[in-house]
């Protein structure tokens, strides 16, 4: 199946919703929207810009561990 998204007036949704309903699951899902998308996606442009600007550093797996073992040995005992 393919997605789209869709924006439009609230008094339209009505309408829209009774053409959707003439087709059977198996043809259109209604997937309702994330209420925090438009938050999330901001967000993750953001972090995006910093990776390819070089501001923000990926480490592995392995790499974090590491540095979390460092500063939890650091508070233990």
């Amino acid at each position: 199946m393919e997605t789209i998204r869709i924006q439009f007036q609230p008094n339209l949704k009505s309408k829209i919703l009774e053409l959707l309903s003439s087709f059977s699951e198996n043809e259109v899902q209604i997937i309702q929207e994330d209420p925090s998308f438009e938050k999330n996606k901001r967000i993750l442009e953001e972090e995006l810009k910093n990776i390819e600007s070089g501001k923000s550093k990926c480490v592995s797996m392995e790499e974090l561990d590491l540095v979390m073992e460092k500063i939890i040995s650091t508070y233990e005992d």
